[in-house]
């Protein structure tokens, strides 16, 4: 499988990652679909604190037992929460973020994280404190590289000026366009690699996805937009593609992608998921054309 520079890091990620969150309640069948994207050729494994009150982190942690030097995790910190009890709050003070660093690392079973991340963010954060928590974690090597997920524009734009990320994670996809208005470019032209999470939009963009379409739409299409929309989708791209390949392949398409991370709750769907890269790829014209069906969201909120 193809690798891709994350940022200015010396960290090469599979081209086509593995996002946990989905990851089944059953522990050996995760364990086994974990275990089957690493010997198919995948790399990043992105999980964080909060899945299932650091469940999903001990699972990945058994999984990857002894195939330490050959991956590169990636969790997430920032949502305040304690073991047993129901919960969170956003906290990204630099005392929270430290601890749940060292919590991580040990439901993990590892001694270092190469992708720490700050798990949301608001302009309202003491972005400095924040920044100053993973510069120290870095320099007393906890973690490698540090990166945040977010999608809001303001809080990018502060980072890219004061720290030393290397990679931002935001949901990105043919139905949420939303990083294309200005920061896939301006992420770019700052050497920091986005990590596209959702690419098939909780399965909407999938073959079997008008069952999965909510009453009340996806962001801002409705039902009804959806449907026609995954009819033309099917229609007017590549037959030799499912709808999911052809999705995937488009979050991966702008050169500020490093990865897309899309779950997988059983084997089917992690086979169909590292199928896409092996799928015809998408053409320009195709690229126009799914651009032409959807259209361009806009982020209207905490710009």
């Amino acid at each position: 499988m193809n690798k891709n520079r994350l940022g200015s890091s010396d960290l090469y990620v599979s081209e086509i990652g593995f996002g946990t969150m989905s990851l089944p309640r059953d522990e050996k069948l995760a364990l086994s679909i974990i275990d089957e994207a690493y010997e198919r050729g995948i790399n990043f494994f992105d999980t964080a604190d909060l899945y299932d009150q650091g469940r999903i982190e001990t699972v990945l942690g058994k999984a990857l037992k002894g195939k330490r030097d050959a991956v590169i995790i990636a969790t997430k910190g920032g949502n305040h929460w304690e073991a047993g009890k129901p919960g969170w709050y956003w906290d990204p003070s630099k005392a929270y973020i430290k601890k749940a660093c060292k919590d991580s690392l040990k439901r993990l079973g590892t001694d270092y994280i190469d992708l720490y991340q700050l798990h949301g963010g608001t302009i309202d954060d003491p972005i400095d404190e924040t920044i100053e928590a993973f510069e120290e974690l870095k320099q007393e090597g906890y973690i490698r590289y540090y990166g945040i997920s977010s999608i809001r524009p303001n809080v990018i734009r502060e980072y890219i000026k004061r720290s030393s990320i290397v990679s931002v994670m935001m949901q990105y996809s043919i139905l949420d366009r939303r990083p294309e208005e200005a920061m896939l470019d301006l992420l770019y032209e700052n050497n920091i690699s986005v990590i596209a999470r959702g690419p098939v939009a909780k399965g909407i963009l999938s073959d079997h996805g008008l069952a999965k379409i909510p009453e009340a739409g996806y962001l801002d299409y409705s039902k009804g937009d959806l449907e026609i929309l995954i009819r033309n989708l099917k229609e007017q791209t590549n037959p030799e593609r499912t709808l999911s390949q052809t999705a995937i392949l488009y979050s991966l398409a702008h050169p500020a992608v490093a990865t897309a991370i899309p779950g997988a709750s059983r084997m089917a769907q992690l086979e169909t998921n590292i199928a896409a890269i092996e799928a015809p790829p998408l053409s320009q014209e195709e690229l126009k054309t799914i651009k032409n069906l959807s259209h361009a969201n806009r982020y209207e909120q905490h710009r």
